[in-house]
């Protein structure tokens, strides 16, 4: 479903990505691992199409994000750290607004489903989005990748500031997500959510894959080791 094939992007005489390779498939997370500056929003950025590679290649479901922007994204939804709503807006009214940008229409019943689905409570979907918390708040943006029928959900840093609860149900609905056939790229320097929560790690440092490993082949003390070894070199 994602493809990036010995990719490199420098900005002036930054290397952020050097000769990367990822095949991410069909229904499947894979989690970047990293610190700040490793390269993994850049790797984000240039699967949406925000920047074009120096060399190399990337392909989403065939198309090349760069080329054929608008055909892309519509497969595409991309929740940030931060998800940017309208705070005097209710979580209702927002889903409502951005599912019309995008030329997509539904009534309540459909609009309350999908912020069900993201498990954001019945009592909160009338309530303005300057009252949410973070995780409240990603679930809005999550709804708005369901009513999107988006194939492709790419997420930065999604567990960052969340409590343990919050980021718990977060793991269980990319879980649902991923097993109804949504494929999962998420970046991240949380070692434990993205153990429990990927398929794959791949583990990036100053704009270099190092690593690829199983999530289920280690144990959360094990990844911790290995991150931690390739830190230091």
């Amino acid at each position: 479903m994602i493809q990036v094939h010995q990719v490199t992007k420098s900005y002036k005489n930054f290397i952020a990505l050097n000769d990367i390779n990822l095949n991410i498939s069909k229904g499947e997370i894979y989690a970047l691992l990293g610190p700040n500056g490793a390269g993994k929003t850049t790797t984000i950025n240039l699967i949406l199409g925000f920047l074009a590679p120096d060399s190399g290649s990337i392909s989403v479901a065939g198309l090349n994000p760069s080329k054929n922007k608008t055909d892309v994204r519509k497969t595409m939804a991309y929740i940030p750290e931060n998800v940017s709503l309208y705070p005097h807006l209710s979580g209702i009214e927002n889903l409502d607004y951005f599912c019309k940008l995008t030329g997509l229409k539904y009534g309540n019943n459909a609009l309350r489903g999908f912020l069900n689905q993201c498990g954001l409570q019945e009592e909160a979907h009338q309530k303005k989005i300057a009252g949410y918390s973070k995780g409240m708040r990603q679930k809005v943006g999550i709804a708005i990748a369901l009513a999107k029928n988006a194939s492709v959900l790419l997420l930065d840093e999604p567990a960052s500031g969340l409590d343990p609860s919050a980021s718990s149900e977060l793991s269980a609905l990319l879980k649902k997500l991923a097993t109804d056939g949504t494929t999962i790229l998420m970046a991240s320097h949380d070692l434990f959510r993205v153990r429990e929560t990927a398929n794959r790690i791949g583990i990036l440092n100053q704009g270099k894959l190092v690593k690829e490993l199983d999530a289920k082949s280690v144990s959360a003390n094990d990844l911790e080791s290995i991150y931690l070894n390739f830190m230091k070199n």
